[in-house]
């Protein structure tokens, strides 16, 4: 298993405590771990909150309860559980999905909808129930914590923490955001990366806050990819505690909507490439843009199938400037394209413009740039306005070593 930070890591931020949120954690001891692998996350009474989940057909039953009690838009608990999804374990893994939330929402004398569970790691092997409620009754006697050890607790094969925070002003108040995040492999955009959660002291009406969620979580977490695996447990959500005083967001027309939403659209953004920094075994970040296809769209699917292919991903790993690996990428899309159009850079120094090599090409500059850990890929089609940015990492043999000694 890989021990060492990522090369690609960045360090934790400071990021304020956010007031109606209060963070614990505690062993659960789901594996055979010396760490905190349960975090229990306490919310002010009339929270807001808005999800987005995996479209996996095989969703856990923590997805699948957790999009019914998003639509009715309050929280005042959410429990991570790490080293063990609880997927794909049927009437069993509901039954301790429902234990977690009957346990809590008894505690804290509110709606089960109001309290929120997420599991991530091995799948088929059932939530211990004794555990999960030992670990449970452990944290809310427990005092509370920071944001890194919180980031610490929800992770499984993350090498770092990751959080990321921003603020806004909203008329006269300035309200905070503060997200931590976790996910290092089995990541494809298929909505969003694996769990995440922003937390804002922001008065925000839950409708606007899952408009603004879903608005930002297209242009970020389902614009990275590690492996194209997506997991059965994939979760984003945001918590708006509404303590900061504003006044309440209820639409776009509202003072300071643009303000908040650009501010969670930097805080999703951030986290989702702290997510790609962590691919497992990665020791490249990789940013591939592509303008002028035929809509926005198709644009992001293109991008995607670059970023997904193992040939690509291969090629920068060995930093091999093959462009025409990218070529396969575009045409097995399935998206509109022109052979005679397309153009393709790295490192901003096109090898290949209206679909032919350049003629003055010199591969030396792209070859000293695919040295670097930040490689930038430029795709234009030359058919439209349609543009997208899409993150990914590098293939090497750490991915492989990380998942074949998965479970051990």
């Amino acid at each position: 298993m890989q021990i060492d930070p990522s090369p690609l890591a960045r360090p934790f931020p400071d990021m304020p405590a956010i007031a109606g949120a209060t963070l614990r954690v505690a062993r659960a001891r789901y594996k055979t771990w010396d760490r905190c692998d349960l975090t229990f996350a306490e919310l002010a009474e009339g929270t807001s909150v808005a999800g987005v989940f995996t479209k996996s057909a095989c969703a856990s039953s923590e997805v699948e309860l957790g999009r019914e009690a998003v639509k009715l838009g309050h929280a005042r608990a959410l429990i991570v559980n790490a080293g063990n999804s609880n997927a794909f374990t049927g009437w069993r893994g509901r039954a301790a999905v429902e234990a977690i939330r009957a346990q809590v929402s008894g505690a804290l004398a509110c709606s089960l909808d109001e309290v929120f569970v997420s599991s991530t790691g091995v799948i088929g092997v059932p939530l211990p129930v004794d555990k999960a409620q030992a670990g449970i009754a452990a944290a809310m006697t427990a005092e509370p914590c920071g944001w890194q050890d919180a980031a610490n607790a929800i992770g499984t094969t993350d090498t770092f923490a990751k959080g990321a925070g921003a603020s806004a002003m909203v008329g006269p108040y300035r309200v905070e955001l503060a997200g931590i995040i976790k996910g290092s492999g089995m990541i494809a955009p298929d909505m969003a990366t694996m769990l995440g959660y922003i937390f804002t002291d922001a008065n925000v009406a839950p409708a606007f806050l899952q408009e603004a969620l879903e608005r930002a979580n297209a242009a970020t977490f389902s614009c990275i990819t590690v492996d194209g695996d997506t997991s059965t447990s994939d979760t984003v959500m945001v918590f708006a505690t509404g303590k900061a005083g504003n006044t309440r967001i209820e639409s776009w027309d509202s003072p300071g909507a643009d303000a908040f939403a650009a501010a969670l659209a930097d805080v999703c953004r951030n986290l989702a490439q702290l997510v790609v920094r962590d691919g497992e075994g990665a020791r490249k970040f990789i940013t591939i843009r592509v303008s002028g296809a035929a809509s926005d769209a198709s644009a992001r699917i293109i991008g995607l199938s670059i970023a997904n292919s193992p040939l690509v991903k291969t090629a920068i790993a060995g930093e091999d400037a093959n462009w025409g690996r990218v070529v396969m990428a575009v045409g097995k899309a399935g998206e509109p394209a022109d052979r005679d159009k397309l153009s393709i850079a790295f490192g901003g120094v096109w090898a290949a413009r209206n679909g032919a090599p350049v003629e003055e090409y010199d591969e030396a500059p792209v070859a000293a740039h695919l040295k670097s850990e930040e490689i930038d890929i430029a795709v234009d089609l030359g058919l439209g306005a349609g543009h997208a940015t899409v993150w990914t990492c590098d293939l090497t043999h750490g991915y492989i070593a990380i998942n074949a000694d998965y479970r051990s």
